[in-house]
């Protein structure tokens, strides 16, 4: 098994050695904008409920990594994501993960420069813990405003909305 694990090593080495490293594109500089620390008013169930959002720029600069922090129905409430941008698909992709849910949310789509608007879609858990369809909208508004709405399976208003306000 050691013998075999090295010589897949040896033999991966080589050939990333001869190719190029991949580089950021634009699509990575986009995501780069998210960075910082973000307030956010999220608003579900005739609730409204306020965290904070930190993104970051990882992994060679490819990847922006988010920790939410906040309430949701009177718990604390902690969410992980991931984003990212496939240049063999030509899409962008994230994950989400959190603090009230075992499943792992993976969803994927594109970004409209015209109306400042990603739009991505995937599969998750709904409302009621079984898999369903998902739709989520983000609306860049300027440099320090975005809002995030999701749609679950194929209802025609948001499940929840967030107002992210970047702190100064």
């Amino acid at each position: 098994m050691r013998t075999m694990l090295l010589a897949m090593v040896v033999l991966t080495t080589g050939y990333a050695l001869a190719q190029e490293m991949p580089k950021p594109g634009k699509e990575h500089e986009f995501l780069k904008k998210a960075e910082g620390t973000w307030e956010v008013i999220t608003k579900m169930s005739g609730t409204e409920s306020k965290g904070t959002a930190t993104y970051k720029m990882d992994l060679g600069g490819f990847w922006l990594q988010s920790t939410f922090e906040g309430e949701m129905f009177g718990a604390k409430f902690t969410g992980k994501s991931v984003e990212g941008f496939c240049p063999i698909k030509k899409k962008y992709t994230s994950t989400w993960t959190d603090s009230m849910s075992p499943s792992l949310i993976v969803m994927e789509g594109t970004y409209d420069e015209k109306t400042k608007t990603m739009t991505q879609t995937g599969e998750g858990p709904g409302m009621d813990g079984k898999l369903t369809k998902l739709k989520s909208i983000t609306e860049y508004t300027d440099a320090n405003t975005m809002k995030f709405s999701m749609y679950m399976g194929d209802e025609k208003e948001p499940a929840f909305v967030m107002a992210y306000t970047r702190k100064k």
